[in-house]
């Protein structure tokens, strides 16, 4: 398996991957499946704002893709990053997860991003799992959070710090991302 960065080449790949995701699994609230076009514009606007997009292959096929975008937009956020992760179902259980989430932890500590969070939907064991044994832990559960597949889901949140995390101040005369230097 190889982790790289992701090409707008892969979008198609992603979308079916992600459509999978949406209409089977509960890591995402979205109901419909987006189609190639609007995920080309979120793939685009993430690796625009500076942030890493990566994909996990073997044998020319793409097993999986995680990203990391601004948890929230306001300044102060900015030394923070929340994690998405999606697998090929038959990628699941494989390693394949936990793979993307070291890379992009690594990616991010490089940029100087302090803290990473995941925001994991319908509370998915296999998710807090592999969080876990990167070094996050859990820090808040929103209990009843999203109505999907006939069920009421609870979300998850953990947090891992990045390089130094908290203890040192940031330098604040530059930004991981680019997000906030508009």
């Amino acid at each position: 398996m190889q982790i790289r960065d992701a090409a707008p080449g892969d979008l198609s790949d992603i979308t079916r991957i992600y459509a999978d995701s949406v209409l089977n699994g509960v890591a995402s609230y979205e109901l419909t499946p987006p189609g190639e076009t609007e995920m080309a514009r979120r793939f685009t606007a993430i690796r625009d704002n500076g942030y890493p997009y990566l994909i996990a292959e073997a044998e020319d096929r793409v097993l999986g893709y995680a990203y990391v975008s601004a948890f929230r937009t306001r300044p102060a956020y900015r030394w923070l990053v929340e994690d998405s992760i999606y697998l090929a179902p038959d990628a699941r259980g494989r390693g394949v997860g936990r793979a993307l989430l070291e890379a992009l932890i690594g990616r991010c500590e490089a940029l100087g991003f302090r803290q990473m969070v995941a925001v994991i939907g319908g509370a998915h064991p296999a998710s807090i799992a592999a969080h876990h044994k990167a070094g996050f832990v859990t820090c808040g559960r929103i209990s009843g959070s999203g109505y999907k597949h006939g069920a009421w889901l609870d979300t998850v949140f953990m947090q891992r710090p990045l390089g130094p995390g908290k203890d040192t101040d940031p330098d604040t005369e530059t930004y991981p991302g680019t997000l906030f230097m508009g």
